[in-house]
């Protein structure tokens, strides 16, 4: 096939690029995978009379934030779907820190590991708003 020139080239192997998007790729994954596995390991530590309440929930939630920012990447071409993905994924940053809210109130975790770890969700809530308002960046 003979393209009619050098831009056309490079537009079509731009839109393929795009459309093979990994959300492996996106820094609010990337950044989010890591704040959850951090999460799960301090989980552990937690009282054995917590496996099934707040180490459950901490770590569920944390999680939910990757995977519903793995399925972005699926719903990105219909900017409702990848708008409503984001702010299940932005709810489930903002419910890891109320679990660690209540983490720290247990005496389970200190307050400066509680502020550490709540700087990290707020720079991944920061990065999801981001795709949000930017949705076309991420098409």
């Amino acid at each position: 096939t003979t393209y009619p020139s050098k831009q056309f080239e490079v537009a079509v192997h731009s839109q393929k690029e795009k459309l093979s998007m990994s959300f492996k790729t996106l820094l609010a994954y990337k950044k989010g995978f890591d704040l959850a596995m951090e999460i799960f390991h301090i989980a552990k530590s937690f009282p054995k009379h917590e496996q099934f309440g707040l180490t459950s929930q901490i770590t569920r939630s944390s999680r939910s934030v990757c995977s519903n920012i793995a399925e972005v990447t699926e719903k990105r071409k219909y900017e409702k779907h990848f708008k409503s993905k984001l702010s299940d994924a932005d709810s489930e940053n903002s419910e890891t820190q109320l679990w660690l809210d209540f983490a720290t109130a247990c005496g389970y975790i200190s307050e400066e590991k509680k502020q550490e770890l709540e700087h990290k969700s707020e720079e991944i809530g920061k990065l999801i708003n981001y795709m949000i308002i930017n949705p076309d960046k991420f098409r």
